[in-house]
């Protein structure tokens, strides 16, 4: 490109710059005409490098997996009174209910997880268990929404999008944030959205099966030729945005056509697990020609984390057949077993290959599930925003922790509770950013992930 079309597409982003993070503003110029920033500028020196989010659609029960609570054993069938239960005024009197499941000592730390995570537990030295999570609501839809977006009533960008935003990406030929998920969850492609940023920064998803990304293969036999046509349209493309100095949305379409073109060339060998050697695949619980399940999706997650994507989330399920157990808690057996010996590998893995240290796994899901029901006996359980359980591992993480309680019934927050905002602006801090100061001006005000909220938890860091 000659210096008059850079110093066009240069003069734009700094007209821009009144409405741009100085991070993300740093980051765009650095990637111009495709040139990745590799270390973009960070508010602080990085814990990590880049994000692998872990997503249990559904509501993962968090008194029978990470929040051991011997009273609700031992109380089981007793009445506990309510105020206000599920958004409902008034005063109720539910039974409490068992957890299934016994929870055992893992690693050296000691700390509990229940026989749901076998595999997940023999790598708790790795983990910082938050168990004093809370949210603002018992909706799936609008719980999905907010640990994603950090807005629980209006759509807003994802976590995903104003991490790269921020950052940039490590490779020009993928994008910056891949989202990898059979079905779409409660809040469907909203969880993954740029929003308001520009399009850039929107989530790619990669869907497991036969065609994880559809249309990725060239429709010209001839790569000489398609680069042709390509360099035509570029050069029409970006005489259209002369004329529209300052659309940034069109901006971020451009990009986005280029980052097509390198997903081309980068795709399939980022599918090619003949490249993997029998030992991962065993680990991982992936058979050669595989190309579903969340085994494969932990194994892409770490090619993917691998080959530079800053941000890769990995869903687990859709709106239905996922651990919404409100019927019967058994159902958490199926839902457990397809993530428990994946996630397990993904982090064994990373920790062996090295990069366990510049990376950042986070495990969540939307809220928990309530230590008790409406009606005695009944094996099933309800939404509860009020505490629920996550964890990080990984780089700058205090591994072998937990922080945080939940009452002796796990019902609500007893200590040192973690909002999503500090949530939220704990995940920024080790990626070196501070969530205060990365913003992005839209219909005349300045917004971020955690909008006026958020504190981060240092407890967390290693």
């Amino acid at each position: 490109m000659d210096s008059h079309k850079k110093s066009t597409r240069r003069e734009m982003l700094c007209r821009a710059a009144g409405g741009f993070g100085g991070l993300a503003l740093g980051g765009m110029l650095a990637e111009q005409d495709g040139h990745v920033a590799r270390g973009a500028a960070t508010h602080w020196p990085a814990k990590a490098k880049r994000v692998i989010f872990l997503y249990m659609t559904g509501g993962v029960s968090h008194v029978d997996s990470f929040d051991h609570k011997p009273l609700l054993y031992r109380d089981h069938g007793k009445t506990i009174p309510v105020d206000n239960w599920q958004g409902k005024p008034g005063s109720y009197a539910p039974y409490l209910k068992t957890p299934d499941w016994e929870f055992q000592h893992g690693g050296q730390c000691g700390t509990m997880v229940s026989d749901l995570f076998p595999h997940v537990r023999r790598m708790v030295d790795e983990l910082a268990v938050i168990r004093s999570m809370h949210t603002e609501h018992a909706n799936h839809y609008e719980s999905t929404l907010g640990m994603h977006c950090g807005s629980w009533t209006f759509a807003r960008p994802s976590l995903g999008s104003w991490l790269t935003y921020g950052l940039g990406t490590e490779n020009a030929d993928l994008p910056g944030f891949v989202v990898v998920a059979p079905a779409e969850p409660y809040a469907g492609a909203q969880a993954w959205s740029s929003d308001f940023l520009p399009a850039i920064h929107q989530g790619t998803r990669i869907r497991p099966g036969r065609d994880p990304v559809p249309n990725l293969r060239r429709r010209v036999a001839d790569e000489e030729l398609q680069r042709l046509e390509l360099a035509l349209l570029g050069e029409a493309n970006r005489e259209h945005l002369r004329q529209r100095a300052g659309d940034r949305h069109l901006e971020g379409v451009i990009q986005s056509f280029e980052t097509a073109y390198g997903m081309q060339q980068a795709a399939p060998g980022l599918f090619d697990l003949t490249q993997e050697s029998q030992a991962t695949l065993d680990l991982y619980g992936v058979q050669p020609g595989d190309s579903a399940g969340f085994g494969w999706q932990c194994l892409m997650g770490r090619r993917l984390s691998e080959m530079g994507v800053r941000f890769v989330e990995l869903i687990d399920s859709g709106s239905s057949g996922n651990w919404d157990s409100h019927a019967n808690m058994q159902d958490h057996v199926a839902r457990a077993g397809n993530v428990d010996r994946p996630i397990a590998a993904l982090l064994q893995d990373l920790k062996q290959r090295g990069l366990l240290d510049e990376t950042l796994v986070v495990w969540t899901t939307e809220f928990g599930r309530t230590p008790y029901h409406e009606e005695a006996n009944h094996p099933g359980r309800e939404h509860h925003r009020h505490v629920f359980s996550s964890w990080l591992a990984g780089a700058g993480v205090r591994g072998g922790s937990v922080y945080g309680a939940s009452d002796e019934y796990g019902m609500q927050v007893a200590e040192d509770g973690v909002h999503v905002h500090d949530f939220h602006a704990t995940i920024l801090a080790l990626m070196g950013i501070d969530h205060e100061r990365l913003t992005y001006r839209h219909a005349g005000r300045d917004y971020r992930l955690t909008d006026v909220h958020g504190t981060v938890v240092p407890a967390l860091f290693a």
